[in-house]
């Protein structure tokens, strides 16, 4: 075989599994839209930002993210939901999309039957925090002081729905107290409200309050994650400090719309997967108190159905509406 006969049939191969768009068009040829449901500076806009950098110079075009917040992830996951299944517009979005369909009357899309699960890219655990007047140090010692005080301790949430409310909500069910649930807008004046004895108890994210914990202006009894957390291993999970089974992950995730090519998904989650394996981007994702994680589409799709099957039952036990 020639020299030029070689070189054709290597092209040719190479084509044969580049993914292409429906035009028949390899993939990438342009800029690819990230857009994250959520406003800057949290856990999800965080994971856009940092595969974003990463997938550009992995497939040479740009990756530009864009923030829509609003309506708990609702506005930026309608925009991919009514956008070209072509893997030119994804979404990242957090747990609150599995939350949504069980908290909001009328949605503008099916969270299942309009998107398509890419890929995991972080796990965020709560941490259970009590006021230093709350006179407990274990997760065990709450229970009991709970149970003994049904509906005299309050727990905030930065809102209706959020990760904050459900893990107070699966906390009361599966530990069987009664806590009063006072909803903020926002993390931040919950964690104030909270530091100044107002309320009693928060399921936090690690980075609003861990510095209040190690100055002791707060007590971190456990986190809500499966197994400790490596940026701050000091702390037992909740299930192991005596709530067995209990678990709950701020995850971050990326979805496309429904009906984009299997091979461009696949490209997406393994351009990002490699990403997400870098050591540096693992120590800078600790920092922000949650680990990159990496499920692939179908492993990402089943872990989203049963996130769905999970909060619908903690929703229906608590009664919590969003709208």
């Amino acid at each position: 075989m020639g020299a030029r006969a070689a070189a054709l049939i290597g092209l040719l191969a190479a084509g044969a599994l580049a993914p292409s768009t429906g035009s028949g068009q390899a993939y990438p040829t342009k800029s690819i839209r990230v857009i994250v449901a959520f406003a800057p500076g949290g856990i999800a806009d965080f994971a856009a930002r940092s595969v974003s950098q990463g997938l550009s110079e992995n497939l040479r075009v740009p990756v530009v993210v864009e923030n829509r917040p609003g309506a708990g992830g609702v506005i930026g996951a309608e925009a991919v939901a009514k956008a070209a299944p072509d893997g030119y517009t994804v979404l990242v979005t957090s747990i609150s999309h599995t939350i949504n369909p069980s908290v909001t009357r009328t949605l503008p899309f099916d969270t299942r039957r309009d998107f398509a699960p890419v890929i995991l890219i972080a796990d965020a655990p709560n941490i259970l925090v009590v006021h230093p007047s709350v006179p407990v140090t274990s997760t065990e010692e709450l229970v009991e002081f709970a149970r003994a005080r049904p509906g005299r301790l309050s727990y905030a949430s930065s809102g209706v729905g959020t990760s904050t409310h459900l893990s107070g909500e699966l906390f009361k069910a599966m530990a069987g107290v009664d806590l009063l649930h006072v909803p903020y807008k926002g993390g931040g004046p919950a964690v104030a409200d909270l530091l100044g004895g107002q309320v009693q108890v928060m399921f936090a994210t690690l980075p609003t309050v861990l510095e209040h914990i190690r100055a002791s202006r707060l007590r971190g009894l456990g986190v809500t994650s499966a197994r400790r957390f490596p940026g701050a291993p000091e702390f037992p999970t909740i299930a192991e400090a005596g709530l067995a089974g209990y678990e709950v992950s701020g995850w971050s995730g990326m979805l496309a719309p429904a009906g984009t090519p299997r091979a461009v998904i696949e490209r997406l989650a393994r351009e990002t997967a490699r990403i997400l394996r870098e050591p540096e981007l693992k120590k800078r994702f600790l920092t922000q108190g949650a680990e990159a994680a990496v499920k692939m589409p179908d492993e990402f799709s089943a872990f989203v159905d049963s996130e769905i099957v999970k909060w619908k039952k903690v929703v229906e036990f608590s009664g919590a509406r969003a709208d």
